[in-house]
């Protein structure tokens, strides 16, 4: 078990920031559906614990749990609901790295994601039409955030075509405006904060693609804030002072790292062309002690 954990963590750390959002949300996925089995094995089905991830509309309910403006964006109950939400994530995902970087994606993903809560909340306590639900309804999924990935790469790039089965090449700008216009005829549904949210999501990615053409990258302050936040788990290195004799001269010390530092180099490479199976149990070994 703690080898299954050690090799996960070094999976963890050298992923793309795609394949890390994926990892957070399908662990969530399988955390929340194990715990609601548990409760329902002990008969306990009348304990709900949603209000801890959910985001509410209730404006009070958002005050006394701010935190669910981001957990939100990372939960799903629905078998369904996760695949095709990754599905979308992994797809667009991809052909946004290919124009920008992993690190914006990453800050995309939640500005997208809290864009989406807006819209939620605002659109619920705004609108006469859901004054009967406003206080008892909750936000879940990572749509709002998916459809900023969406809308970024497509009005940035909009001659970019993609295969569709049965259909053929089709501008992805085309397929977003599609996506955009049944959420526009939706937000009367059963599902209406969702498309609600999808909404916020999308034009979040267009403000993305077009500050981003006069040179703007409105990412730049998330991923600061979430750098910062990174660096409060990231344990504290402690000053340590050895005596010690000297037993090799600086360039014997350098000639040594820069032989580890071509041995971490193969290994990478050898990570990305054949995968992390392909790599011996020493490889393994010295590119996690790297990564520390």
């Amino acid at each position: 078990m703690g080898h299954f954990i050690s090799d996960f963590k070094l999976r963890f750390r050298t992923s793309s920031v795609l394949t890390k959002l994926i990892y957070i949300n399908v662990i969530a996925f399988i955390i929340i559906r194990l715990l609601y089995v548990l409760l329902i094995l002990f008969n306990e089905r009348d304990l709900d614990l949603s209000f801890i991830w959910n985001m509410p509309s209730s404006p009070i309910e958002i005050l006394t749990h701010p935190w669910t403006i981001f957990t939100y964006m990372f939960v799903h109950y629905d078998m369904m609901h996760i695949l095709f939400n990754m599905l979308w994530l992994y797809w667009f995902g991809k052909i946004f790295i290919s124009f920008f970087g992993e690190r914006q994606l990453g800050g995309l993903y939640i500005l997208g994601g809290l864009a989406g809560a807006l819209f939620f909340a605002v659109a619920y306590n705004l609108f006469p039409y859901f004054n009967a639900v406003a206080n008892h309804s909750y936000l879940i999924g990572a749509s709002a955030s998916v459809m900023a990935i969406v809308f970024a790469a497509s009005f940035y790039k909009k001659n970019y075509e993609i295969n569709l089965l049965f259909i053929g090449p089709v501008k992805l700008v085309y397929l977003a405006l599609f996506t955009l216009l049944i959420d526009l005829f939706s937000i009367t549904s059963s599902n209406a904060g969702g498309h609600i949210a999808h909404i916020g999501g999308a034009l979040l990615g267009f403000w993305f693609a077009h500050q981003l053409r006069q040179g703007k990258d409105i990412t730049k302050p998330i991923n600061k804030l979430l750098d910062f936040v990174a660096n409060l788990f990231q344990p504290k290195k402690t000053k340590i002072h050895v005596s010690y004799k000297r037993s090799e001269t600086d360039i014997e010390y350098n000639t040594r790292k820069k032989q580890a530092s071509k041995r971490i180099d193969k290994i990478l490479e050898k990570l990305k062309r054949s995968g992390y199976e392909s790599l011996s149990k020493d490889e393994k070994k010295e590119l996690f002690d790297a990564s520390k």
